[in-house]
């Protein structure tokens, strides 16, 4: 297929299972997209064993889209953008103590939780797992994931100061996770020769110059934005923000993920209200809404039909199912602990650490880091178990948090 080709059929794919899913199904757009898409990939997957050539376009398109780089190196940064926009820098100074802790100390505390009790569970049911992978499973499945947290969150009810909460660390959260991530793999690849020093040097490198980036980014489209009053050209600059700093970003090797959540924070605050006029302003939340949606609707398609591309033997269904509750028990000791320790001297609302742990959702992230690893590290098994600890998340804790936080409130 052609580039063309691939963009025009995903985009009426998109639509019709959007339309599908807005007509008759009416779930939140996450949780409906990625069901509707499970279900088309399972239908596939019988239609291809069949040998019935329906099937053959649509596992085509599947295997043209590389999803981990569409996603980490392309949607990431304009979702993450979008998201910031839309919450602002101020609404997040009031708990920064609480985000910067879930969102650094969380997201090490969680890996290292769920990578060792991975590794021992797995063992229990005969499945020798190196560490160095039990660690990259955590790295990948400590952060929860924006897309669906902000997807989902909106619906549910979930009171405000602790929605802030949320979002402002799943906002933080996955650029740690991912440059986490980037270093124990380069570790375990390496057979352990980097060492921990190097490892820090990249972290700091990665992470510090991401938001001193962004934080730039933000400045320099202020200033750009206040000088002129016209809707088209403020929207390409905002879009030429999230293009060209993601792309730099990438070159000078830092977080581009960091920098387009601390650009969209000071836009998003500073940059609405005195560089922006009023009908400016409409006109580039509604566009950025649309990309926000487009791209939502876009990826969870994607997640649903890379199914159609796996192999889930026995055993890896199996280490889901085991890996489930363990990433539900890590988010919990690890909140619940920080909550303890950062909440002194704060308001904690009521049932915090258990709303927090039921709405640390898992989506894209989490998939595209693991179709990310190369062959080795034991990438089918880690694919295929974060396949299934994602559908969890987001079918079965996105379906019932608003239930839940209804309950606890009673």
């Amino acid at each position: 297929m052609s580039f063309f080709e691939v963009v025009a059929s995903l985009v009426t794919l998109v639509a019709l299972v959007s339309w599908v899913n807005r007509r008759w199904i009416r779930l939140p757009s996450a949780i409906g997209l990625m069901l509707i898409s499970a279900l088309l990939s399972l239908s596939l997957v019988a239609l291809g064993r069949l040998g019935l050539p329906v099937a053959h376009p649509l596992l085509e398109l599947i295997g043209a889209v590389d999803l981990d780089r569409a996603f980490l190196h392309g949607m990431l940064g304009a979702l993450l953008f979008a998201g910031a926009l839309h919450v602002g820098s101020e609404a997040l100074l009031g708990h920064w103590r609480s985000i910067a802790g879930l969102a650094t100390a969380g997201v090490i505390a969680s890996t290292w939780l769920m990578g060792s009790a991975a590794w021992g569970l797995l063992r229990l049911i005969d499945l020798s797992v190196p560490y160095t992978a039990c660690l990259l499973f955590g790295a990948l499945m400590a952060p929860t994931d924006p897309v669906a947290v902000l997807a989902i969150l909106r619906d549910a009810g979930v009171p405000k100061s602790l929605e802030t909460k949320l979002v402002g660390e799943s906002l933080f959260n996955d650029g740690v996770g991912v440059v986490l991530f980037i270093s124990i793999a380069d570790f375990g690849l390496a057979n352990g020769t980097h060492g921990l020093s190097e490892a820090a040097r990249f972290a700091v490198r990665e992470i510090g110059g991401g938001l001193g980036w962004g934080a730039l980014l933000g400045l320099i489209a202020f200033e750009l934005l206040r000088r002129v009053d016209d809707a088209q050209v403020e929207i390409l600059l905002t879009l030429a923000i999230v293009t060209g700093g993601y792309a730099l970003a990438a070159r000078l090797g830092i977080s581009g993920p960091l920098a387009m959540v601390v650009a969209g924070l000071l836009l998003g605050d500073r940059g609405r209200r005195h560089a922006m006029s009023d009908a400016t302003r409409a006109r580039v939340d509604d566009f950025w809404e649309l990309i926000d949606a487009f791209l939502n609707a876009v990826l969870f398609v994607l997640i649903g039909l890379e199914v159609a591309a796996l192999d889930f033997p026995l055993h890896s269904i199996a280490a889901g199912l085991v890996a489930i509750p363990l990433v539900l028990g890590s988010r919990f000791l690890t909140v619940g602990l920080l909550i303890r320790v950062l909440g002194r001297g704060l308001a904690v609302e009521p049932n915090a650490v258990r709303i927090m742990t039921w709405s640390g959702l898992r989506g894209g992230i989490a998939i595209a880091l693991a179709l990310s690893l190369p062959q080795g590290l034991e990438r089918d098994l880690i694919v295929a178990t974060t396949y299934v600890v994602v559908s969890f998340s987001i079918l079965v804790q996105g379906l019932t948090l608003g239930w839940l936080v209804r309950r606890l409130r009673d």
